[in-house]
């Protein structure tokens, strides 16, 4: 159990970080970090936009992710195949969330 509390406070430290990205048309747009994963020998990082009126509601982005000297780097995706390995790793990350929180649900109704 206190692993997973260790987790679920990452994860909340992570949700509370943003990231600005500047798009190419010079617009800036604050990013809440969703997570940062592994997925075929790279790092990724998904981004949800904040207050983004042209984003579609729940619309996650997904950059390579690294670090330079301490510096986070992020980079567009830009091989379909490259991207399609993201996104399945991505979207197992989301089951595996979701199967966190029905698990959790369940013990804490077992307490009662």
């Amino acid at each position: 159990m206190g692993r997973k509390k260790n987790q679920d406070n990452e994860a909340d430290e992570r949700e509370d970080i943003t990231v600005t990205l500047t798009l190419d048309d010079d617009r800036e747009l604050e990013c809440a970090i969703i997570t940062i994963f592994e997925a075929g020998g790279r790092d990724y990082i998904a981004l949800l936009p904040l207050d983004d009126v042209e984003a579609e509601e729940g619309e996650v982005y997904l950059y390579r992710y690294s670090e330079e000297g301490g510096q986070p780097e992020l980079e567009n995706i830009q091989d379909d195949e490259e991207y399609e390995i993201a996104s399945d790793a991505f979207d197992e990350f989301l089951d595996t969330q979701e199967y966190d929180q029905i698990v959790s649900e369940e013990d804490l109704e077992d307490l009662e």
